[in-house]
């Protein structure tokens, strides 16, 4: 057997390596290591050899091997508040996708309970983990004070408009802004005529909830319309169904609002149902808005009118901030990278208050 068939059997009994590469490209081990970490100092004929050998052998680099070498574990780690909600759950498919692009690994951490103490322990588990960055898709008070205080020795994004928080070297928000969603809600309602507009707040601890409430009522304020507020124990259709028994008893009763604001487009949902079930129209008797824009909201009855969150692009702004921290960038002005607006996205859910038509 000749020494070059025995060289090719070697070959095609393990992974190709990268001196394999640099065989078959005819360069040096440097250079095709330089290929792999875009290193600008290569000639692009050179780059192209290397990357057809790698393309040829069905290379695949030794991930283990690098973090061994850079420090490196090309992994980013999320910390979420799970997969029921569908705002944090869509900006984490957005990271995902992201961070894929970059030729990152994703480890999520899901938080089993709101409060300090689970913040705390998710996060250990990420840095045990060895994790080249954190991103935080829990806009809860809790979390964001957590890792506001914590030292983590890796850089961390928050993706949650919090109006206290302060950058560091290592800590960035990034955010779609809710207060512009509200007021573009509020101010769309105040324009079809109505006076008397209720908002159903979303739970207390909830960053980007607590901005939605303040500029609805700062709104009001500004226009002298009367406000009232509806506090939903959750975030589904079940919380909204249980506040919309309220509502449509304060209706009947003559005391009830012309038009609801929803802290989301599932409590909406339970809205319509139960005003529904009282024999109330929507818009005709009540006009209704949600938040989010989930992917059924245009098929609801009727169509909802709400805020459409730009939750990929969230997840995309998130990890650019990461890396520009991870490289050693300022990663934006102050305490936001990026501040993204939604957009009101107007259905068949509102109307002029009956009085403004009659």
């Amino acid at each position: 057997m000749t020494t070059e068939r025995r060289d090719a059997e070697s070959t095609n009994s393990r992974p190709p390596s990268m001196a394999d590469v640099a065989s078959v490209a005819g360069v040096s081990h440097q250079t095709v290591s330089r290929v792999l970490n875009d290193h600008p100092n290569v000639r692009e004929d050179t780059r192209q050899r290397v990357l057809q050998a790698i393309e040829q052998l069905g290379y695949r680099r030794n991930r283990a091997a690098r973090a061994l070498a850079t420090a490196r574990t090309s992994t980013i780690g999320i910390l979420t508040v799970g997969n029921s909600n569908f705002g944090p759950a869509n900006t984490v498919l957005g990271i995902e996708s992201a961070a894929r692009a970059e030729g990152y690994f994703v480890s999520v951490s899901s938080l089993e309970a709101s409060d300090a103490a689970g913040a705390q322990l998710a996060l250990g588990h990420l840095v045990d983990q060895g994790v080249d960055g954190i991103i935080v898709v829990a806009p809860l008070a809790e979390v964001a004070q957590v890792v506001e205080r914590a030292s983590l020795n890796v850089p961390v994004v928050v993706v949650a408009a919090n109006p206290l928080a302060e950058p560091t070297d290592a800590l960035r928000y990034v955010c779609a802004d809710q207060r512009f969603g509200a007021r573009a809600v509020t101010e769309y309602l105040i324009e079809l005529g109505h006076r008397r507009i209720a908002h159903v707040v979303g739970q207390e601890n909830w960053i980007d909830a607590a901005e939605r409430r303040t500029e609805w009522r700062r709104v009001l304020e500004e226009h002298a319309v009367q406000g009232r507020e509806y506090r939903a124990e959750g975030w589904s259709a079940a919380d909204g169904y249980a506040v919309g028994r309220q509502v449509a008893d304060d209706i009947a009763a003559g005391q009830g609002p012309t038009a609801v604001f929803a802290a989301n487009d599932y409590i909406a949902l339970g809205l319509l149902r139960a005003l529904w079930e009282r024999g109330l129209q929507v818009p005709e008797d009540v006009s209704v808005v949600g938040f989010d824009d989930v992917e059924s909201s245009a098929f609801y009855i009727p169509a909802l009118t709400t805020v459409r969150q730009p939750f990929g692009a969230l997840g995309k702004s998130a990890m650019s901030a990461l890396s520009a921290l991870s490289a050693g960038e300022p990663g934006g002005e102050g305490r936001f990278a990026a501040t993204l607006e939604p957009e009101l996205i107007v259905r068949a859910s509102t109307a002029p208050p009956r009085a403004a038509r009659d």
